[in-house]
């Protein structure tokens, strides 16, 4: 879910999730509130009782404070999954660290390469997927591989090399459109991490925007994600907007969530 179906989107969506569905074994469809739509409660009321997934991830504006005690009343089990915070930074603006030569910025070299770096970054990211006991914390993470790979595969995945030919030390992954650059996934191996390398990364990816035009760079995390806010804030970006993240589940019996 990107940031122009989060912020800038004029009306509520309803989509299915058919790759969630199949990792997952049940099925997921995503329902998305956006900023500039301005809906009220009872457009979101009437999507969820008109949908028959199993799972509606719903993601609204937190300012709309009221909505989740209104959501335990529709007949779903309704699980708070967090908070994700956006932030922006105007491209040339950031405070970029000092060059290293020891630091060069390229495409992974293959698929594989894609998967390990993404399970070791990504291995303890504490997710949405984790609030819902119908998730795996394995399948998430399998998710994240496969997101990052279809990223990968459209050119649009960096890596931070160190002098060693096979030093991987953190991985990007963008989404890219004519003048905005959306990073997805973005982290710095586990050996490799309280060296500030994360703000070289940071660089490379702005960097690759002004390049091609781009105006602005955005990114978001879970709310509890800290300290990786901490670093966006030292680089220049500025905190835009926070989004609630509700799993809403068919109340079923427990044996039939057996996989």
């Amino acid at each position: 879910m990107g940031w122009h179906d989060l912020m800038e989107a004029e009306a509520v969506q309803m989509r299915q999730s058919p790759l969630e569905s199949a990792r997952f074994g049940c099925s997921v469809e995503r329902l998305t509130v956006p900023l500039g739509a301005r809906s009220s409660f009872s457009e979101v009321r009437e999507a969820v009782l008109e949908s028959a997934a199993d799972v509606i991830v719903l993601r609204y504006p937190a300012e709309n404070v009221g909505w989740f005690a209104a959501l335990t009343t529709l007949g779903r089990t309704a699980v708070f999954a967090d908070c994700l915070t956006h932030w922006r930074l105007p491209a040339g603006e950031g405070r970029a660290p000092e060059p290293s030569p020891e630091l060069r910025t390229a495409e992974p070299t293959g698929p594989a390469e894609v998967r390990a770096s993404v399970s070791a970054i990504f291995a303890a990211y504490g997710n949405h997927y984790l609030a819902n006991p119908l998730f795996d914390v394995a399948d998430a993470l399998a998710g994240y591989r496969e997101w990052a790979l279809r990223s990968a595969a459209e050119g649009r995945c960096l890596v931070l090399r160190g002098p060693g030919p096979d030093d991987v030390l953190g991985l990007a992954t963008l989404e890219e459109d004519a003048s905005r650059t959306e990073i997805l996934l973005a982290g710095i191996a586990p050996g490799a991490q309280g060296r500030g390398l994360y703000a070289h990364l940071l660089k490379a990816v702005e960097d690759r925007a002004l390049a091609r035009g781009a105006t602005e760079v955005v990114i978001s995390t879970q709310g509890h994600n800290t300290r990786v806010q901490r670093a966006w804030a030292r680089y220049g970006f500025e905190p835009v907007q926070a989004v609630v993240t509700v799993h809403l589940t068919r109340n079923r019996p427990p044996h039939a969530w057996e996989r």
